[in-house]
C-alpha cells in the first residue's frame, strides 16, 4: 500500500465506531502494506496491552534493508494525524527515507530486528499503559515491496477497582447496561402496540402487524447486542452472541427500510396495493440492505487489519446512503398524489389532512436519517473518547422517538383525528388547499 493512501484510510476509519474491543486473532499473509491498523482502544490509567506474534516471516531482504524498520507501535489519534500530514508534506526523495516507526510521535513496542538478533520468530509481551488516552495499535513496514507473514493475538483491557479485567474501551464500558435499558424500553413499546392493535383489531391492517414485528426485532437486536457487549466486557469474547446479533440486526435492518417504504406508499392504509414503481423501490432497497448488512458484519469481524477492509467500508457507506435516499421517493410520490387529490376530490379536507400527515412523516424521516447518519457522526468526531457511548445513546433515543412518532401517527383508528372533520372545517380546508396551490404557483 502506497503511503499516499494513508490519509484516505484515516478518513474512512473515523467513520466507524471510535473503538473496537475483545481479544482478537489476526493472520497476516503476504502483506506489503506500509501501515496496518489492528485495534483502537480507550485506556484508563490502569490499561494493559498483551500481544503475541507467532510464525513471523518475511520475503527475502535486499542488501542494505534493515528488518528493524518493521515493527509494532502505539499512536494516539492526534499524533497519527500529524504523522500522516508530515509525510504528505515531504518531498518524494525525503519521503522515501521517512519511517513511521521511527517517528517521535509514536510509541514503538518492538521491531523485527530485535527478534532476529535473538534468532526468534515469536514475540510475547505485556505492556502497561499508564496514560489514560486512546491508542491505535499499528504495524509499520518501511521496507518497500517486502511481504510479511505473521499470526497476531492481541488483548487490550483496563483493570477495574476490584482488579477484574474490562475488555471494553473506556468509551464503551457503559454500553451493556445502555442496551439492556433500551431492550426493556422496546418491550414496553411492543406490549403497548400489541394492546392498541388488540383493542382496535377491527381497523388493524397488515402494515400494523409488520410495525409490531419490527419493534420485536429491534428489541431482540438490542438484547443480543447487550449480551455481546456484556460477555466481551468480562471475557474478551462474545461467546456466540455476536452471531445472534448479526442475525437479528440483519432482519431488523431489512424490515425497518421495508416498513418505511410501505408506510410512505400508504400501503394497506390508503390503498391495498402497490404500484409498479413502488414495487421496484422495494426490489432495490431490500437487496441493498442485505448487502449492507453483510458488509457491516465483515467490517466488524475482520477489523481494519485485513486487506480490502477499506473497500468494505466504502461499500457499506455507499449502500447505506442509497437506501436512505431510496426510501424517500415513495413518500414524495404519496405527497404528490394527495396534492392532486386535494384539488379534484370532493372531500378536499380529507386529502389535505392526509397530505399534512405525509408531509410531516417525510420531514421526520429526513430528520431521522440526517441526525443518525450525519449529526451523530459529527459528534463522534469531536467528542472525547471517554464519552463515545453518548453517541450510541443519542442514536437509540432518536430511534425510539422515530418509532413512537410513526406508531402514533399511523396507529389503527377507525376515525383517525387527521381524517375526521365537520362541514365547516371541510369548506375551510378546501379553501386552504386552493390558496396553497396558488401560492406555490
Amino acid at each position: 500500500m502506497a503511503w499516499s493512501s494513508v490519509l484516505v484510510i484515516f478518513a474512512i476509519t473515523n467513520l466507524l465506531a471510535s473503538s473496537y474491543a475483545e481479544i482478537r486473532h489476526t493472520s497476516i499473509n503476504a502483506d506489503k502494506r506500509s501501515v496496518i491498523e489492528f485495534e483502537k482502544f480507550g485506556f484508563s490509567a490502569k490499561g494493559h496491552l498483551d500481544i503475541m506474534v507467532t510464525n513471523i516471516s518475511h520475503s527475502p531482504l535486499l542488501p542494505g534493508m534493515d528488518p528493524s524498520l518493521m515493527g509494532f507501535f502505539l499512536v494516539t489519534e492526534e499524533n497519527w494525524v500529524e504523522v500522516s500530514m508530515e509525510y504528505s508534506m515531504l518531498s518524494d526523495s525525503a519521503s522515501k527515507a521517512y519511517c513511521v516507526i521511527q517517528s517521535p510521535r509514536v510509541r514503538l513496542l518492538f521491531n523485527f530486528g530485535e527478534m532476529e538478533d535473538q534468532s526468534k520468530n515469536i514475540f510475547n509481551k505485556s505492556f502497561l499503559i499508564s496514560e489514560a488516552t486512546e491508542y491505535k495499535l499499528m504495524f509499520g513496514n518501511c521496507l518497500p515491496n517486502v511481504q510479511v507473514w505473521m499470526n497476531v493475538r492481541m488483548s487490550m483491557y483496563n483493570l477495574q477497582g476490584n482488579g477484574k479485567m474490562d475488555y471494553l474501551s473506556v468509551g464503551q464500558a457503559p454500553l451493556p447496561k445502555l442496551y439492556f435499558l433500551f431492550f426493556f424500553m422496546y418491550l414496553v413499546l411492543g406490549g403497548g402496540w400489541s394492546y392498541v392493535c388488540w383493542k382496535k383489531k377491527k381497523t388493524v391492517h397488515m402494515i400494523h402487524i409488520l410495525m409490531g414485528i419490527l419493534v420485536v426485532m429491534k428489541a431482540l437486536d438490542l438484547l443480543c447486542e447487550a449480551e455481546d457487549k456484556s460477555y466481551s466486557k468480562r471475557t474478551g469474547t462474545a461467546h456466540g452472541w455476536d452471531i445472534a446479533f448479526y442475525g437479528f440486526s440483519f432482519v431488523k435492518g431489512v424490515m425497518l427500510f421495508t416498513v418505511i417504504v410501505l408506510i410512505g406508499t400508504g400501503w394497506s392504509i390508503l390503498k391495498p396495493f402497490l404500484q409498479e414503481k413502488e414495487k421496484r423501490v422495494l426490489m432495490i432497497v431490500i437487496p441493498l440492505q442485505v448487502f449492507a448488512n453483510i458488509a457491516a458484519a465483515v467490517i466488524d469481524i475482520t477489523g481494519p487489519s485485513r486487506q480490502g477492509w477499506v473497500t468494505w467500508n466504502q461499500l457499506f457507506l455507499l449502500l447505506d446512503v442509497i437506501c436512505c435516499c431510496a426510501v424517500l421517493f415513495p413518500i414524495i410520490w404519496s405527497i404528490k398524489h394527495l396534492r392532486e387529490a386535494a384539488q379534484t376530490d370532493g372531500k378536499a379536507a380529507i386529502s389535505l389532512m392526509k397530505l399534512t400527515l405525509f408531509r410531516h412523516y417525510y420531514i421526520v424521516v429526513v430528520s431521522y436519517i440526517y441526525f443518525t447518519r450525519i449529526v451523530v457522526f459529527a459528534i463522534r468526531t469531536i467528542i472525547s473518547y471517554q464519552y463515545s457511548w453518548t453517541c450510541d445513546l443519542t442514536t437509540e433515543l432518536a430511534t425510539v422517538a422515530f418509532y413512537i412518532f410513526t406508531g402514533y401517527k399511523f396507529r389503527p383508528e377507525a376515525h383517525n383525528p387527521y381524517f375526521r372533520l365537520d362541514d365547516d372545517e371541510e369548506e375551510a380546508a378546501a379553501e386552504e388547499v386552493i390558496a396553497d396551490e396558488e401560492f406555490e404557483l
